[in-house]
């Protein structure tokens, strides 16, 4: 019997519409249940949400407190889970959830800070109080683009709509071989690229180049992203289309797009200070407070501290021969200890220690012995291993027509 209503249920409407009985067409109707919306590992629909940012005044401790997260719980999280999200550093603008409970007193139990686009730190205050780190789900879409330079490379990007970290990543491969304070006019440029998009729709930044090419003063620049293995460590390089590492063992600069305000000179003699002599063991690059301060090279943090007049400075042993040293930093970003690739960023632009205006005094110390970077025959990167040469001729080839074939 039960299949036979079934069947005559559309029949039956029909007949309670036609004869206007809304009385009959009201007991069929079937209730719809709600769609489950998840997000950050939870189901949203089991709590009350609040989303908002983070404001001036604001605390951990006060934004919980307001909420209903007692004293103790949030003095734990201070002190318990600093690695994996520490209260001090939470930064005005970012946004943040709430997920409370669907009870009286909505009280909070998980809070949500979103550290970027993708990024987040997850604290749970439910039975046993834990603390994470998550990703949302990001997606890459591969994409090319060209461009000929009019004015500059930033306005070019700009004018195809595409990320200002593209002219950041250009300047990182091609360090070495394009100087882009002289770049001329009909200078061309071609990418294929990889863009970030979370849940597949809201756009999450800029992946990696995969592959570049860079016409300048009329010579052609080919560059190919290929990974490698270092002691078990994957190792990503750009090589051009003979298989030629484009990094040098050191960068010329460790700012982008600043200016030398002062070189090494050991014969420097100072007006304020009665021309005596005073040698300048390193060289300056003048630019804005926060520009990052890159690495030149690969190599191992020996100092990360302040120090007298040095103010907060960072030092880098390379190898047996090589040590940096980048002085005046605002703010330090690595530990003694820490293993950096050339062109990672180990702090920011400062006037800290004697400086008279915002610069990094860059030092470089070959055999002990400070000298002028500018005049050291540097040592090339390693060449990429014979055993992967065929393998990135077969990686490059599909990859350099797909570059041959973009439009301008």
């Amino acid at each position: 019997m039960k299949k036979i209503l079934v069947m005559c249920l559309p029949v039956l409407l029909l007949i309670a519409c036609e004869s206007g009985n809304k009385d009959l067409a009201e007991v069929v109707e079937i209730e719809k249940a709600p769609e489950l919306i998840k997000e950050y590992g939870y189901i949203l629909n089991d709590y009350n949400i609040v989303r908002d940012t983070i404001r001036s005044g604001d605390t951990f401790g006060g934004i919980l407190d307001a909420h209903g997260v007692s004293q103790d719980k949030i003095f734990k999280v201070a002190t318990k889970f600093k690695d994996s999200f520490d209260v001090r550093k939470i930064v005005v603008g970012k946004p943040y959830v709430l997920l409370n409970s669907k009870d009286s007193l909505n009280t909070t139990q998980v809070f949500i800070y979103e550290k970027n686009k993708v990024d987040y730190s997850v604290v749970d205050f439910r039975d046993n109080l834990s603390s994470y780190t998550g990703e949302k789900p990001v997606t890459y879409v591969e994409k090319s683009a060209g461009g000929i330079i009019e004015s500059s490379l930033s306005q070019t990007m700009a004018d195809a709509d595409l990320s200002p970290y593209m002219t950041d990543k250009l300047s990182n491969i091609y360090a070495w071989t394009v100087n882009f304070f002289h770049l001329q006019k009909g200078d061309r440029f071609k990418v294929v690229y990889t863009e970030k998009f979370i849940n597949d729709t809201i756009p999450a930044g800029l992946g990696e180049i995969k592959a570049a090419y860079f016409e300048h003063r009329g010579t052609p620049l080919y560059a190919f992203n290929y990974e490698t293995k270092l002691d078990s460590t994957t190792v990503m390089d750009y090589y051009d289309e003979q298989a030629d590492n484009l990094r040098r063992a050191f960068l010329k600069a460790p700012v982008q797009f600043s200016r030398i305000s002062s070189r090494y000179n050991l014969n420097r003699r100072i007006a304020y200070y009665g021309y005596k002599l005073r040698p300048h063991k390193g060289t300056d690059f003048a630019a804005p407070v926060g520009t990052p301060i890159l690495a030149t090279a690969d190599g191992t943090i020996t100092k990360s501290e302040y120090r007298g007049g040095n103010g907060n400075y960072v030092k880098i042993r390379h190898n047996s021969t090589y040590e940096t040293q980048y002085l005046h930093m605002k703010k330090r970003n690595v530990r003694v200890g820490n293993y950096v690739r050339q062109g990672d960023v180990i702090g920011w632009i400062g006037m800290t220690g004697n400086t008279g205006g915002p610069h990094v005094c860059y030092r470089f110390w070959k055999n002990g012995k400070q000298v002028d970077p500018f005049k050291q025959d540097l040592p090339m990167s390693k060449p990429l291993e014979e055993k992967y040469k065929e393998d990135y001729i077969s990686f490059m080839t599909p990859l350099k027509t797909q570059l041959d074939c973009v439009e301008y």
